[in-house]
């Protein structure tokens, strides 16, 4: 019958094909991307080729099936793969090498203000609906057109009390971005609606962490904004500003104070009260981000006040943490109890739990130049590269997988899963913050690759599934602050290409009546009805950076830094005893060489690599 020799001639040229794969990379119909559990690597000695008996050894690597035994059928029945020359499995993606080249090679300055007015555009959309339609509220909802409060009716929903406190959240999480975008009148009529508006006197339980880096921060901030004299955005001050942005601000850090209160360890509550302090039913565990990322607006703070209350309070928590991290491995855990000082979660990873622990750590010293910050960080540091890390040595050259760092186990370093999650794209930002710019190269493909392949970026990305494990999308901003940062750093068209492929993802998946949705499901493009604060706050922040060369910081003689929720902090001697230039961790920021600085950041080979990788092509 036809459909007989029809699957007669489909299983020949199957095994044809089968067979060449095999003759020129030792590849049979089984070859994909499904990475194994196994990562074993040493870093310092990557052995991928090693043979035995004609026969390829297994590699610990992502790419093992690539490396692997090929088709039965084919060995049996083929040309040995000894006749034929060995070849490096990069020489899969070598293919066409200037494709990549001729995309990203060069940005046209007309095309750089598209964009930043696009960027400029989408803040403006979402800050003027939200004024529009949620103000006093704390968030917009952008399908509904609606102000949205903490959930009083469901006092767990953490996911929404953890966050909103019933304090115009987004208004004031989105007062310096008024001033970066060039806009004093409106910067001036928000401060002064804060300044009426707002009070902490509220019975709203929040996360300490979120009202940290949202709230303090942001009050904290727009208070330097208007009164340093040194800003590059000019004289902003504000006639008969009499200090109200920092009275707020110690009001909400005395709010926050009970949480450090009556616990063994020195590590706070998770949530406070605002007005009542820790509830009584408040849980003994926390994790080490929300614990040990309050020491940046908490110092200044106390440098700003005269009172070393909260900056003391904040180092110690800090110092508990360090004192728990393994002897092993120099590694903490993702959870502890308070009061035990036990780890309820021995997973350590860069995202969720911990990353702004190890942003904190350096970006304190950057700060106030207390030499004990960077020592916990050199240290953490070296454990990340010793026991997360994974992949060839070099970045940009040699065999192997592209670097990677994964989640595993704090006391021996075997890996615990294989997923990622987004909120660990800020790591190639702090590595340009160390000085390492090479390897925020490779660890940014990749993540720029899965975003590529999704239009966003899923919360959880599993590397060897290739598909998200956590399907939603809430705006995040690490993607967009790492590229601002590379771009900084090496001013490579690349990244302005990068910035361009998330602006057009967000108008064109993002995009609802009245601002920006959350995406519900990074595939089929579905919404949740919320817009978080840090959309603005940094999202159109870093976009609008990325595509202002003349942006007032980039021309400033001042130095600046960002908090982990995009915050401008000046690096100010106010701060620090030293100068920047003295102390800085970035002596070695200039290290992309000069014949490359417009060339690919990152070679074609290995930027098509990664793109199979995450299932491109």
């Amino acid at each position: 019958m036809q459909w007989r020799s029809i699957v007669v001639a489909l299983v020949v040229l199957r095994l044809t094909v089968s067979c060449l794969l095999w003759l020129a990379f030792g590849l049979g119909p089984s070859w994909g991307f499904n990475f194994p559990l196994n990562f074993n690597f040493n870093l310092h000695k990557i052995e991928l080729f090693k043979q035995d008996d004609g026969e390829s050894a297994k590699a610990n690597s992502w790419s093992q099936r690539i490396h692997g035994h090929g088709d039965a059928q084919c060995r049996t029945s083929c040309a040995s793969k000894e006749d034929s020359p060995k070849k490096s499995y990069l020489s899969l993606f070598e293919g066409d090498r200037d494709e990549y080249d001729r995309r990203y090679s060069s940005f046209p300055d007309t095309l750089k203000i598209k964009m930043k007015g696009m960027a400029k555009d989408m803040f403006y959309f979402g800050y003027d609906n939200y004024m529009k339609y949620a103000f006093p509220e704390d968030e917009l909802n952008p399908i509904d057109c609606q102000g949205r409060g903490p959930d009083v009716l469901n006092p767990s929903n953490i996911n929404i009390n953890d966050v909103l406190g019933n304090y115009s959240l987004t208004l004031i999480d989105t007062l310096d971005t008024l001033l970066v975008l060039g806009n004093v009148s409106e910067f001036h009529r928000a401060v002064k609606l804060v300044i009426d508006t707002v009070s902490f006197d509220k019975d709203s339980t929040v996360q300490v962490f979120e009202a940290n880096i949202r709230i303090l921060g942001s009050l904290i901030s727009a208070h330097i904004l208007l009164t340093d004299p040194k800003h590059p955005f000019g004289n902003v001050g504000l006639v008969d500003y009499d200090n109200e942005l920092l009275h707020l601000a110690h009001d909400l850090a005395v709010r926050l104070l009970p949480a450090f209160e009556n616990t063994s360890t020195g590590i706070p509550y998770p949530r406070v009260n605002l007005k009542s302090g820790v509830p009584p039913d408040s849980i003994n565990e926390t994790c080490t981000a929300g614990a040990g990322s309050l020491l940046v607006e908490f110092g200044i703070l106390s440098r700003l006040i005269g009172d070393s209350t909260f900056e003391w309070v904040a180092r110690r928590a800090v110092r508990a943490l360090w004192k728990l991290r393994s002897n092993e491995t120099g590694l903490l855990g993702n959870v502890v109890n308070i009061q035990t000082g036990q780890w309820v979660s021995k997973q350590s990873g860069l995202g969720a739990g911990m990353d702004s622990f190890y942003e904190y750590l350096l970006k304190s010293y950057i700060l106030f130049g207390e030499k004990e910050d960077y020592r916990m960080f050199q240290a953490s540091y070296e454990s990340i590269q010793n026991h997360l890390r994974r992949g060839r040595e070099s970045c940009n050259e040699g065999e192997g997988d592209p670097p990677l760092y994964v989640n595993v186990n704090m006391f021996n370093g075997q890996i615990m899963n294989t997923w990622i999650d987004s909120l660990q794209a800020f790591f190639p930002g702090l590595l340009v913050l160390n000085g390492d710019v090479e390897e925020a190269i490779c660890l940014h493909a990749f993540y720029y690759a899965i975003w590529k392949r999704f239009g966003a970026l899923p919360e959880r990305y599993n590397w060897q599934l290739q598909a998200p494990d956590v399907l939603f999308y809430p705006l995040r901003p690490e993607l967009v602050e790492s590229t601002y940062l590379l771009y900084q750093a090496t001013k490579n068209p690349f990244y302005l290409h990068v910035g361009m492929d998330i602006l057009e993802s967000l108008e064109k998946n993002a995009k609802v009546r009245c601002g920006y949705a959350t995406l519900h499901h990074v595939v089929d493009k579905s919404k949740e009805d919320r817009m978080e604060s840090f959309f603005l706050s940094e999202t159109c922040k870093y976009l609008y950076l990325l595509f202002d060369d003349d942006n007032p910081l980039h021309k400033s003689e001042n130095k600046y830094i960002f908090t982990t929720e995009g915050h401008v902090v000046p690096i100010d001697k106010r701060f620090r005893e030293k100068q920047w230039n003295d102390l800085s961790p970035c002596e070695k920021c200039d290290r992309i060489p000069e014949e490359r600085r417009y060339s690919l950041p990152l070679k074609s080979v290995y930027m098509r690599q990664i793109d199979h990788m995450v299932g491109l092509f």
